[in-house]
């Protein structure tokens, strides 16, 4: 279980590598954005066949339209938007804003958000958001575990009725460690195992490409810190 990869293919190559005993790849949403290969995040997506659901900088970059976001996460969007061809934005737009799988009777829902604002809620982990609102997701979703994005923080709360979780950041963590950021879901005979895994990737060449491309230094930045 992925998310917010955000065009950053050095990380993503490296959670791959780490992840290739996994039977699927699943992504909450930002796919692009902020870092320097949207292209080739978009291919690694097609050719690894990445099922995810829409981000709002899928979409926001899709239409140009940074609405509400700082300067430099505008500067952003509209760069990556400038990168992308017509085929590209369809595809970013195609993405459905939910998934409901099932995985050996295990029920699986997948948003960028949340269950009540499936893209542009922010869900951080509890006290901040109360466990009594995750809980409500699972019954809201009619699923075992509720899978989210968007806030670029690891999750993982469990409940008698399930689990709710974020598995961070690939392409730009936000929880104090710089390393990319994903969950392993096993399920095997109805039991749910859930482990959190961390790689670290060469950060420099990421920053390299910022530089070359004209993004703002400070996207580069916040990698080397991970917030």
């Amino acid at each position: 279980m992925l998310s917010d990869i955000h065009a950053n293919k050095v990380a993503l190559k490296r959670v791959l590598e780490d992840a290739d005993d996994v039977d699927k790849i699943l992504c909450a949403g930002d796919i692009v954005d902020y870092n320097p290969w949207p292209l080739e995040a978009i291919e690694m997506a097609k050719l690894h066949d990445i099922q995810s659901v829409i981000g709002n900088h899928d979409r926001d970059s899709a239409l140009r339209k940074p609405v509400g976001y700082n300067v430099y996460a505008e500067i952003s969007c509209r760069w990556t938007h400038s990168q992308l061809s017509l085929n590209e934005r369809r595809y970013l737009l195609s993405l459905p804003e939910k998934l409901a799988l099932d995985i050996e009777g295990v029920t699986l829902f997948i948003c960028h958000g949340s269950p009540d604002d499936l893209v542009d809620e922010y869900v951080f982990p509890p006290p901040t958001t109360p466990l009594s609102v995750l809980e409500d997701y699972l019954r809201k979703a009619q699923a075992n575990i509720v899978a989210l994005g968007h806030t670029h923080v690891p999750f993982i709360q469990s409940f008698p009725e399930g689990y709710v979780i974020n598995p961070g950041s690939v392409g730009q963590p936000r929880s104090g460690d710089p390393r990319a950021s994903y969950v392993v879901i096993t399920v095997e005979n109805g039991e749910v195992k859930l482990e959190h895994r961390l790689v670290k990737y060469d950060i420099d060449e990421v920053a390299a490409k910022i530089a070359e491309v004209g993004l703002p230094s400070s996207l580069a930045e916040r990698l080397y810190l991970g917030i």
